[in-house]
């Protein structure tokens, strides 16, 4: 299994404002879906930033993505280490299939692949 991509993800109310305050730093909207929008720099297009409102799938809210290749071979390693799974392994509707588990301390961890 390798990973693609680590990015942050940060709640917001303000996609509009959050959008042109990291755009003075150099990134630019990649993707907008309404209530997740990805900010990536143009130059290292794996440099993101991930803003989110509330989820469209879970009441839980992710801290931190981590883009695998095979999501599934992640998701069999956590639960075989007997972390705990706080959204389940599920395929969504925009394309992605993922799940989200706490970390050691107690951060929420997206884990992602996309299909």
């Amino acid at each position: 299994m390798s990973i693609r991509r680590v990015v942050p993800d940060i709640r917001s109310d303000a996609f509009e404002e959050s959008r042109d305050f990291y755009g003075l730093l150099g990134f630019v909207e990649v993707m907008n879906q309404g209530w997740v929008m990805t900010l990536a720099s143009p130059s290292n297009p794996t440099a993101q930033v991930t803003l989110m409102g509330a989820d469209a799938t879970s009441d839980v809210h992710p801290d931190l993505s981590i883009e695998v290749d095979d999501v599934d071979a992640a998701y069999e390693a956590v639960v075989a280490q007997g972390a705990k799974i706080v959204h389940p392994l599920q395929d969504e509707s925009w394309g992605v299939r993922r799940f989200f588990v706490l970390d050691p301390n107690g951060q929420v961890v997206n884990v992602v692949g996309h299909r």
